[in-house]
């Protein structure tokens, strides 16, 4: 005999099926919450983003007794947005399980199938490389840049544009040769700088940071990560900062610029010297 829809919201050892469920009661448009009748794919899609991100901040700090529910809130935005694709009679939740469970399958024929010569992690990114092309020509993607998506933040968008062009070729054939042109883009800094043109001051930093992001494609370093790191090691010293001034019974607004520096640097010596 089935379970009702109550036995299978209060079932404590119910996995997915639970969670599809409770999502279903949520956006019930008669008994459901509303503020989750009310949401759009469009509005939930920057809170996915953001959980997106929140996974990438436990890991990150390696907060493992954090991690299992910030994937929990990932997990439930991929079943909040298959709910509203069912109400519009355009997919499930169970399809895009059973979508990707066909993807890796099709992705890992040496694993699943009979193909051989996969036998480093090397071999296996060019494998996936090519399927996801002969993927994207069956979906008429032709274009070299085709399917990099719109919605990445810009720095990792830089880089897989950066990725895929380097492909066919498009590319500095050596590290020293990119860090040439961010000298080269710096110096078309400072000219829209000097000329008070911020149109063409925010198209020259934007053209500096892209080849920043390819620099750090030569050299083997994942841009976005790179960056998370260098945020929460700033977050990290100025919190020394701050840590030193109050112990003085000062603020940073209290100080000057020379003595945050001066701490700065020595929460930097500390950070190196354990």
């Amino acid at each position: 005999m089935a379970k009702t829809s109550d036995e299978i919201v209060h079932d404590k050892t119910g996995g997915i099926e639970r969670l599809v469920e409770i999502m279903a009661r949520l956006r019930d448009p008669d008994t459901g919450c509303p503020w989750d009748i009310e949401q759009t794919f469009a509005s939930i899609a920057p809170y996915t983003i953001e959980e997106a991100y929140e996974v990438a901040d436990a890991i990150e700090r390696e907060a493992w007794d954090e991690l299992k529910g910030e994937l929990g809130d990932l997990l439930f935005q991929a079943v909040f947005h298959a709910r509203m694709a069912e109400e519009q009679g355009l997919f499930t939740f169970h399809d895009v399980a059973r979508g990707m469970a066909d993807k890796m399958v099709a992705r890992h024929p040496h694993v699943f199938g009979d193909q051989a010569g996969i036998d480093s992690a090397g071999a296996q990114t060019e494998n996936w490389e090519a399927i996801k092309a002969a993927e994207r020509a069956e979906r008429a993607q032709h274009g070299v840049l085709d399917g990099v998506a719109l919605g990445l933040p810009a720095l990792l968008r830089a880089y897989k544009l950066q990725k895929r062009a380097a492909r066919v070729g498009f590319d500095w054939p050596e590290a020293g040769a990119v860090i040439d042109k961010i000298a080269e883009e710096a110096r078309e800094v400072v000219e829209a700088r000097d000329r008070l043109d911020e149109e063409a001051l925010a198209e020259e930093v934007g053209d500096l940071l892209f080849v920043v992001a390819n620099l750090a494609r030569h050299l083997g370093v994942e841009p976005e990560a790179a960056l998370r790191r260098a945020n929460a090691k700033f977050v990290r010293r100025f919190e020394a900062i701050e840590a030193a001034l109050a112990a003085q019974g000062k603020r940073p607004e209290d100080s000057t610029l020379e003595e945050m520096d001066a701490l700065w640097n020595a929460a930097k010596a500390a950070e190196k010297a354990r």
